[in-house]
């Protein structure tokens, strides 16, 4: 025991909405739009847990408040864990992510103060601008890893930039197999 002050932080639910498309795998992507944090970028459809309700019943809430899916607890599956810094303050968080390849309902913007357009993309061609933390876990996703670490440094971009320093870390854990 290090007899120091323990450490706590948020917690985020992300759906990795998951369809099969005529050229393989795609996963539904939304852009933050208006007064949000990374307005202008491609995200998962995300949130935080609210009070007295677990990580599943907090995705399938976002879920139907996001993007008008229906699913089924028992439709969820957990695909990975990031932990994330962003680059400004000081705090980090943990943001988990949750797939789900059966749902009822068309996924569309059901929040257009929040998300100005939503698309289907295949894991390897993920759109730009996008935010950092979120495709460090679909990197992970992908390579079929549980989990991501991403500790970004101040003045570090809070989107995803190729050619910039890569924070993300793929920590070892047992391979599930990858998800194109």
């Amino acid at each position: 025991m290090s007899g120091g002050a323990r450490h706590s932080v948020p917690v985020d639910v992300h759906l990795i909405l998951r369809r099969d498309g005529e050229s393989g795998p795609e996963v539904l992507l939304s852009r933050r739009a208006g007064p949000v944090y990374a307005s202008g970028l491609w995200h998962l459809p995300s949130g935080h847990l609210d009070a007295g309700e677990d990580m599943v019943e907090a995705v399938i809430r976002e879920a139907r408040e996001e993007t008008g899916a229906l699913i089924d607890s028992e439709d969820v599956t957990v695909a990975v864990t990031v932990h994330h810094r962003p680059p400004v303050g000081t705090g980090s968080r943990i943001g988990v992510f949750f797939e789900v390849r059966r749902w009822s309902g068309e996924p569309h913007v059901r929040e257009p103060d929040r998300c100005d357009a939503m698309g289907w993309y295949p894991p390897h061609a993920l759109p730009d601008p996008m935010v950092a933390y979120c495709r460090s876990g679909l990197d992970a996703y992908r390579a079929g890893l549980p989990a991501a670490v991403r500790f970004q440094q101040p003045g570090d971009r809070i989107h995803h930039t190729a050619g910039a320093p890569d924070r993300t870390r793929l920590p070892p854990g047992p391979s599930r197999g990858g998800r194109s």
